[in-house]
């Protein structure tokens, strides 16, 4: 099997689309080229917590989700579950 060739200017044309993972809307905010893999950042936010676990301020959380299959032969399973937000709708 051959790997698959997606370039890193394919994914950053990605930057400001919006997704759905794990049932909850984000938006692409990096792309990282180690991997490669989309940085998404949820719209609600968390609280963070400090080096002692007291929160203070309200943050929204970032996830890495890998394009590419460990082998790199295909999407990754991540990758194919994320869902477009069809913003017109909204």
């Amino acid at each position: 099997m051959s790997e698959i060739d997606i370039s890193l200017e394919q994914l950053r044309g990605m930057i400001g689309i919006k997704l759905c993972h794990n049932n909850k809307p984000c938006q692409v905010v990096e792309v990282l080229e180690d991997g490669p893999s989309l940085v998404l950042q949820y719209e609600d936010s968390d609280i963070q917590l400090d080096q002692h676990g007291n929160g203070h301020r309200r943050v929204p959380e970032t996830v890495c989700i890998p394009v590419l299959s460990s082998d790199k032969t295909e999407l990754s399973d991540i990758f194919l579950m994320l869902d477009l937000i069809d913003e017109q709708n909204n």
